[in-house]
C-alpha cells in the first residue's frame, strides 16, 4: 500500500473537516425545518453531483437486474437506517453530542461481525465495545437527568450508528461486482426515494420554502458532503494506509464537538468530554489494531 502524497493529505484533511463541521450545519438545517425533508433535498441535490463525478472519471453507472436486490440490501443499513435515524436525532440533540454517538459506528461493526457473520472478536475489541457502551450510557444518563434532555435523540443516533456498523460489515462481505462510485450512486438513489416517501408520509403538513440559511445547509450537504467528501473518500479508501483512515475517522467527532461550540454556541459538559474520550478509546482498539503485512 502506497504512502500518502501531499495531495492525499490535503484531501484527507478536507474530508475530515467537512464531515466534522457538517454536524452543526445539519443542526442549523433542521432546527426549524422538517428533518426528513431536509435530508431528502440534500440527497436530490447530491445525485447529479455524483453522476457528474462518475461521468468525469469514466465510471459506468450501468445496473443489471440481478444487482438490484443486492444493492437494496446494502442500502438499507448503510444509508436508509443511518440517514433516517441520525437526522431525527440531530434535531433533538446538540450537534457535538450527536457526533460523538454517531461515531460509535466502528464498535457496532465489530459486534455485527460477531453476531451476524461469526467473526472472531479480540480482547482489545471487547475492551473497545465496553468503552463505547460506557460513553453512550454516560450521555444517555445525562440526557435523562437534564430537564430538557432528549434520551430519545441519543437512542435514535445509536440506532443509526448500529445500522451503519452492520452495513459496513455487510458491504465488506458482499460479492457484488460494481465500482464503488456506481454502488454509492444507486444506494443513494434508492435511499432518496425511501426518504422522499417518509417525508411525504410524516412531514407534508409541515412543508414550506427553506430559508436562506437552510438552503445553505442543504447545498453544503448536497455538493460538499455527498458530492465531494463521499467521492473523495471512496477514491482514497482503497489506497490509504489503515492508520491514516482510522485517525481521520477518530478526528471527526472531535471536530464536530468543537465546531458546534464555535458555530452554535453549544457548551460541552463534562459528560461530553468524558464520553468523547471513551469513544475515541473504543475506536482506537477497533481501528488501530496491528494489520498483517501484505505485499
Amino acid at each position: 500500500m502506497r504512502t500518502l502524497s501531499g495531495k492525499d493529505w490535503v484531501l484527507l484533511v478536507l474530508v475530515t473537516l467537512f464531515w466534522g463541521i457538517n454536524w452543526p450545519i445539519m443542526k442549523i438545517g433542521v432546527t426549524q425545518f422538517p428533518p426528513l425533508t431536509f435530508r431528502t433535498l440534500c440527497m436530490i441535490g447530491a445525485l447529479p453531483t455524483i453522476w457528474l463525478a462518475a461521468r468525469l472519471s469514466g465510471t459506468s453507472l450501468r445496473l443489471s437486474p440481478g444487482q438490484v436486490k443486492v444493492i437494496a440490501k446494502l442500502a438499507v443499513p448503510n444509508m436508509m437506517v443511518w440517514h433516517f435515524f441520525v437526522i431525527l436525532g440531530v434535531k433533538m440533540l446538540s450537534s457535538g453530542r450527536a457526533a460523538i454517538l454517531g461515531y460509535t459506528m466502528p464498535v457496532w461493526a465489530v459486534l455485527s461481525g460477531l453476531l451476524f457473520f461469526r467473526e472472531k472478536v479480540t480482547p482489545m475489541a471487547w475492551l473497545g465495545v465496553t468503552c463505547a457502551l460506557a460513553g453512550a450510557l454516560l450521555l444517555l444518563s445525562s440526557e435523562f437527568a437534564a430537564l430538557s434532555g432528549q434520551p430519545l435523540g441519543s437512542a435514535l443516533v445509536l440506532i443509526a450508528a448500529a445500522g451503519w456498523g452492520y452495513g459496513t460489515v455487510a458491504l465488506r462481505k458482499s460479492k457484488i461486482n460494481m465500482p464503488t462510485l456506481s454502488l454509492t450512486f444507486w444506494m443513494l438513489t434508492m435511499t432518496t426515494l425511501a426518504m422522499a416517501a417518509a417525508a411525504v408520509l410524516f412531514e407534508s403538513s409541515l412543508w414550506r420554502w427553506p430559508k436562506a440559511i437552510e438552503w445553505g445547509a442543504i447545498i453544503f450537504n448536497a455538493v460538499i458532503v455527498f458530492g465531494f467528501a463521499h467521492v473523495v473518500w471512496f477514491q482514497l479508501a482503497r489506497t490509504l494506509p489503515p492508520i491514516a483512515s482510522s485517525l481521520s475517522i477518530m478526528m471527526i467527532p472531535i471536530v464536530g464537538v468543537f465546531s458546534g461550540a464555535w458555530m452554535l454556541g453549544e457548551t460541552p459538559h463534562w459528560q461530553d468530554y468524558a464520553a468523547m474520550l471513551l469513544i475515541l478509546a473504543a475506536m482506537s482498539t477497533v481501528l488501530l489494531k496491528p494489520r498483517p503485512f501484505s505485499s
